[in-house]
């Protein structure tokens, strides 16, 4: 089982979370793409662009924060952190 745990936080509260749970059999990336996806279609939010230092943070930490720098649209809170919290 490949879960991740989503959290939006705006001054510090969090505002929503969700738990996305994948049993496919894919690869990690693809699983994390699949999650990053349903997460977006949960929190009606646009997809988010991964820069170098998310990229890096995610493969270090299993764990990374999106903020307006990785959206395009204007967004209304602070932060979309993702954690890996569970792997195969």
């Amino acid at each position: 089982m490949f879960r991740i745990w989503a959290k939006i936080f705006k001054d510090n509260h969090l505002l929503m979370d969700t738990v996305i749970c994948n049993d496919k059999e894919d690869t990690r990336t693809h699983k994390v793409f699949q999650a990053l996806d349903e997460i977006c279609y949960e929190f009606d939010l646009g997809k988010p662009i991964w820069l170098d230092a998310t990229v890096a943070e995610f493969q270090h930490h299993a764990k990374t924060r999106f903020t307006q720098d990785n959206f395009i649209e204007p967004i209304e809170f602070d932060y979309l952190e993702i954690q890996v919290i569970e792997e195969d």
